[in-house]
């Protein structure tokens, strides 16, 4: 999915990874294809927490009824991962890729130095929509390479016991791990709670880790104060519950930061949640509209690129000249977004 804001220059530090956090980032509602016809709320990236691990990005659109049409755009140094709720999508790109995007499913395109998609709703009218968006980093090793495309249905759960479980997306949690292609050690998992139940989630002490609410909602046993993103400079807490317990749902994500082997969860009502996780990122990075590359030299070059239809994107299978053009550069340089 394109993402048409342009976020300015980081100037300001994120907040220190090492060791445990409860860092709340409220979503905030974003544009979509340059008008606000169909709502997409946006938790990363944020200026306290640009990045966990290689994720970089995490939209949700949705849940509304909708016509999606994102026509042609490009993307660079990146994998995009889909993740449906409700409803279907279909996906073409620049390497031939025509599937319909359906809950349960992972859908994973990797840009490598280019690729091109279109993503719409089936039909003519609106439909139900509701799905994760979420963008991972390439390291250097693999940002340069050739795009690519692939798609799993099968992905291994793991038993959390009481009933509950982890369906295992990308990357590795426990001991069970995804069948999808990833450069750096990284978690993606839907954690599915059930009513009253309360449900140890076990994490790497080494990575960085952040819960997203998908449906319901969850308390998280931080065992601390949060502190609000949007006031992190400040570290003003939050309220929380017992145990500093840290409510979770649809419009907030929970950063954990590193130095956790586990955390607990309970729903009142059973829910679902999205765990992000990998080692810290190895380099900073430079995100303007759909790139995300190392230096402001490297975004203005793909701009110009795709603005002068240059093969490095290719061309969407089943397309025409329709295609979404690239904002205006801002009159600053880009810098990267830093972490301490």
């Amino acid at each position: 999915m394109t993402r048409l804001d342009v976020a300015p220059p980081e100037s300001e530090s994120p907040v220190d990874c090492d060791g445990p956090r409860a860092l709340v980032v409220e979503a905030r509602e974003v544009p979509l294809g340059g008008v606000r016809g169909m709502e997409v709320h946006r938790t990363l990236p944020h200026r306290a927490l640009p990045m966990v691990g290689a994720w970089c990005f995490l939209d949700r659109f949705g849940p509304q009824e909708t016509t999606m049409r994102v026509e042609p755009h490009p993307h660079i140094g990146l994998q995009t991962v889909t993740w449906p709720i409700i409803g279907e999508v279909r996906h073409r790109d620049a390497v031939g890729s025509d599937v319909v995007v359906r809950p349960g499913a992972l859908n994973l395109m990797t840009s490598g130095e280019g690729i091109a998609h279109s993503e719409y709703s089936l039909g003519q009218g609106p439909v139900a929509l509701d799905a994760l968006q979420l963008w991972v980093a390439l390291p250097e090793s693999r940002r340069h390479g050739g795009p690519a495309f692939e798609r799993h249905e099968n992905l291994p759960v793991l038993d959390l016991g009481e009933g509950a479980d982890a369906v295992v997306v990308m990357g590795e949690l426990g001991a069970v791990s995804s069948p999808a292609t990833v450069h750096t050690p990284i978690v993606g998992a839907e954690i599915r709670l059930p009513a009253g139940v309360r449900v140890r989630l076990p994490l790497r002490p080494g990575w960085e880790h952040a819960l997203y609410g998908m449906t319901g909602t969850t308390d998280v046993q931080t065992g601390m104060d949060a502190v609000d993103a949007d006031a992190a400079r400040r570290s003003e807490p939050l309220p929380a519950g017992a145990d500093g317990a840290v409510s979770v749902d649809g419009s907030r994500l929970l950063y954990l930061g590193k130095g956790r082997d586990h955390v607990d969860l309970v729903s009142p009502k059973g829910a679902r949640v999205f765990l992000l996780g990998g080692e810290p990122f190895e380099a900073d990075i430079v995100m303007w509209w759909n790139f995300v590359g190392r230096t402001h030299d490297e975004i203005v070059e793909a701009r110009e690129a795709w603005e002068a239809h240059a093969p490095r994107f290719g061309q969407v299978i089943d397309h025409g000249p329709e295609r979404i053009p690239a904002p205006p550069l801002p009159a600053v340089r880009l810098t990267p977004r830093r972490r301490r």
